[in-house]
Formats: structure tokens, sequence, C-alpha cells
């Protein structure tokens, strides 16, 4: 399984995604764009393994309800891209091990010396 085509799935009643694509580690392509996520609490190991990904916009995601976002993005070891500009990272969230193993992410956020244009996170 390389894509899914989620274009007609209704997500708008959805608490909990945690662990939605978990281990979908041939999966290289995902359009999340249509997913509504304003009910949605638990994200935690949502993309945990997706080891083939190279690109993931979720700039669309409402994350206001959101408590836990841990190993979200674990292991997703071929991560360049990661759109997030519409997370609120609220105190109080759990967020460990958010990009544990995502070592391309970390390693661009390491040699763009804290700009972080493919990383975009807000927190309040």
């Amino acid at each position: 399984l390389t894509k899914l085509d989620l274009s007609s799935f209704d997500t708008k009643k959805v608490t909990n995604m945690g662990h939605m694509f978990c281990g979908c580690s041939s999966l290289t392509n995902l359009d999340l764009s249509n997913f509504n996520t304003k009910k949605v609490t638990d994200m935690r190991s949502m993309f945990r393994g997706c080891s083939s990904l190279t690109k993931l916009d979720l700039s669309s995601f409402d994350t206001k309800k959101v408590t836990n976002m841990g190993r979200m993005f674990s292991e997703c070891s071929n991560l360049t891209y990661l759109d997030l500009s519409s997370f609120n990272i609220k105190r109080g969230i759990v967020t460990r091990g958010l990009l544990f193993e995502c070592v391309n992410v970390v390693k661009r956020m390491k040699s763009t010396a804290g700009v972080w244009p493919f990383l975009k996170i807000v927190y309040v």
C-alpha cells in the first residue's frame, strides 16, 4: 500500500485518530486536506512508522481540542517536509516523542539554525 484515496472520508464526528496510519511503512503519499479534525482529542502515534513518507502537509488540521500528540510522527525517518502551521500546541498537551527518529527533519532543524520553514508550529 503506497497511496490512499481518502477524499470521501467523513471525519467530522471523529474524536480519536490515534494510530490511524501507524505502521503504514510503504505509504509514500497522503493527502489529508479534507480531514475535519475539529473534534479530535487524540492523535497519538497517528503517523508512527510511516517511514516512506517524505512530505506531510497538515496545515488544514484544527488541533485546538487535541490533548495527546505523543509519538505522532515517530519513526517517520524519511520525512523532510512537515507543515504544522495550523497546530496550536498548548502547555499540558502530551508531545513526548513527537519527532522521535525523524532523523531528516531533525537534521534540517539543526542545519537551519532555528529557522524551520518546513516545520511550522505555533506554541501558545
